[in-house]
């Protein structure tokens, strides 16, 4: 891996983690087609999550502040963000035992390249139906365990590459009647417990790293991170307009190009 293979992918990264096309889909058709790229174990690819791991604290830092300090507060506010954490500590189970249980077998699918192409089809299938169809306005006060359970199910699952995490999870909440914004900032705060717990997971890859090549992994990593809050505020934009359909188009071309070319 040389600096430009860092870049173009932390672009990738930073640009498609928020917007709802599969990061780990791009970016596993990205390094299937880079000439010479090598990383130890998926541990670049958690370098970048962590990347828009920190464009989400930063974006969100209101909320993920009131989050963290709403259990020593009084008040309605806190009670509502006390509620609200309970919810995303609920959902981060699911995928907790589904990452954990299914780890090597979904990283062995990212050299399945076909298979991506596939997955990005199902992605744009479900950005159409829940676009389609989405009802109702529910904000986060009306959020419920059945929410979070469900959610944290679809994130889990959306470990496949080719399966947009924030495209899956986002779809899922607008089918349950949860209002276009609120369900993308319940997408975007879920992910941070899965981040983290990948990334702890992938520490015993950094003594694989050769010392010239860890600022090569912070440069990957800086640049997923200010993509990343560029596309968050793109997605949000896109989410009041209501214009997934945009992203399903996308997801089905790209599936079927990558799929002809590499079936």
């Amino acid at each position: 891996m040389n600096l430009l293979h860092a870049i173009f992918l932390g672009l990738i990264q930073g640009l498609t983690e928020f917007l709802p096309v599969s990061s780990s889909g791009h970016l596993a058709i990205a390094q299937h087609f880079l000439p010479g790229f090598d990383q130890p174990g998926v541990l670049f690819d958690v370098m970048l999550h962590l990347g828009t791991m920190l464009a989400v604290i930063l974006y969100f830092r209101r909320e993920v502040e009131n989050l963290l300090t709403s259990p020593f507060r009084q008040g309605e506010d806190a009670r509502l963000y006390r509620r609200l954490l309970t919810l995303l500590l609920a959902g981060s189970v699911p995928t907790a035992i589904i990452g954990l249980t299914f780890k090597d077998f979904f990283e062995s699918l990212f050299e399945n390249i076909p298979l991506v192409a596939v997955m990005l089809l199902v992605t744009g299938t479900l950005l159409f139906i829940s676009e389609k169809f989405r009802r109702g306005r529910r904000k986060e006060g009306e959020l419920n365990l059945v929410d979070a359970l469900l959610v944290g199910t679809v994130q889990g699952c959306a470990i496949i590459p080719g399966i947009s995490r924030s495209g899956s999870t986002i779809a899922a909440l607008l089918l349950r009647g949860v209002d276009g914004e609120t369900a993308a900032r319940f997408s975007f705060l879920l992910a941070l417990p899965a981040v983290f717990g990948a990334a702890l997971l992938s520490l015993r890859h950094l003594q694989d790293i050769p010392a010239g090549e860890i600022p090569l992994y912070l440069a990957g990593t800086g640049v997923a991170f200010a993509a990343g809050m560029l596309s968050i505020h793109c997605l949000l934009a896109v989410i009041r307009r209501r214009r997934l359909f945009a992203f399903a188009v996308y997801c089905w071309l790209a599936g079927t190009v990558v799929f002809a070319i590499t079936f």
